[in-house]
């Protein structure tokens, strides 16, 4: 069971949505895919939609209407409450403003200690120094109220570099357990990764347009064909769930899933495309597809 995980909290949001409409009155085809299309992912229509209209959830009735006397709620449960409390144990929860709910007398699901990450560089960012939370905490400030960021860093060569910036957004990378900043930046570029950081402050002076260098981000999609065998759709949705994608089925258990990434992320995406082995395949663009046969040579080579 997977307990308040983002696609399954969207799922379940999204089906009691639809149930408290049809509590109100009959629910037509129409309202019920605006409902899913609101309230959950653009291929929850391959799961919900058939598993309500052919009445394998016996929620809806073909009139619209529902058995259920009452509009559905979602308290938490205990299980949920564990699941909250433990989630508040990541250093990275204390990077956002706000009082975290102590929930007293409930105990976490699970603890730090209780994983061994691989996988992952081991110099990530420091979560919970205080300097870093500060400049966390200004940088997203900043963002929301589009104010220019005056920003000490260090490059690659250890020298330090000071730039002006429109901050965008905050990007967390997986792999290397470390948050980079997206800016509308000068010269020197437009990505600053926050550890690096050595001084930010909100900028005195405008910036000026004519030494901006608006955001450009390279999109690239891949196109991946998946046999829906030891739950392997339902473990690529979820690996996947925060990435730009479409689903499309094309048989009983083969189904087709095009991915929108970004081009600085291809490697990491190439190796998550290699963890789910022969139930995933990767068959568009033909540059994706050499990256997977290249690094599947390499690893042939190194005994793998």
């Amino acid at each position: 069971m997977t307990v308040f995980s983002e696609l399954y909290g969207a799922y379940y949001n999204a089906v009691a949505a639809i149930l408290r409409a049809a509590c109100d009155h009959p629910l037509r085809l129409g309202e019920l895919r605006a409902v899913l299309a609101q309230k959950a992912f653009g291929e929850s229509a391959l799961a919900i939609e058939p598993a309500l209209r052919e009445e394998r959830w016996q929620l809806l009735s073909p009139d619209g209407t529902t058995p259920l006397r009452h509009a559905p709620t979602l308290p938490l449960t205990l299980l949920e409450r564990r699941w909250l409390k433990a989630i508040a144990l990541d250093p990275r929860i204390r990077l956002f403003p706000g009082e975290i709910p102590d929930d007293p007398g409930v105990e976490p699901l699970f603890s730090p200690r209780d994983f061994e990450v691989f996988d992952r560089y081991r110099d990530g960012d420091p979560f919970t120094d205080e300097e870093y939370i500060r400049n966390f905490r200004l940088i997203l400030e900043a963002i929301r109220t589009r104010t220019p960021l005056t920003i000490d860093a260090r490059n690659r060569k250890g020298s330090v570099i000071r730039r002006t910036l429109l901050p965008e957004y905050l990007e967390y990378s997986e792999k290397d357990d470390k948050f980079r900043l997206i800016g509308s930046a000068d010269r020197f570029g437009s990505t600053v990764n926050l550890g690096r950081i050595l001084r930010c402050e909100k900028s005195g002076a405008p910036i000026d347009p004519e030494t901006v260098r608006p955001v450009q981000r390279e999109r690239r999609t891949v196109v991946l064909e998946l046999y829906d065998r030891r739950n392997a759709l339902e473990r690529v949705l979820m690996h996947f769930a925060h990435f730009e994608k479409e689903a499309e089925r094309l048989g009983e258990d083969r189904y087709r899933l095009t991915v929108t990434y970004d081009k600085d992320d291809e490697t990491e995406m190439v190796i998550r495309v290699l963890s789910f082995g022969p139930m995933v395949r990767a068959v568009a663009p033909e540059h994706f597809t050499a990256l997977i046969r290249d690094r599947l040579i390499r690893q042939k080579s190194c005994g793998l």
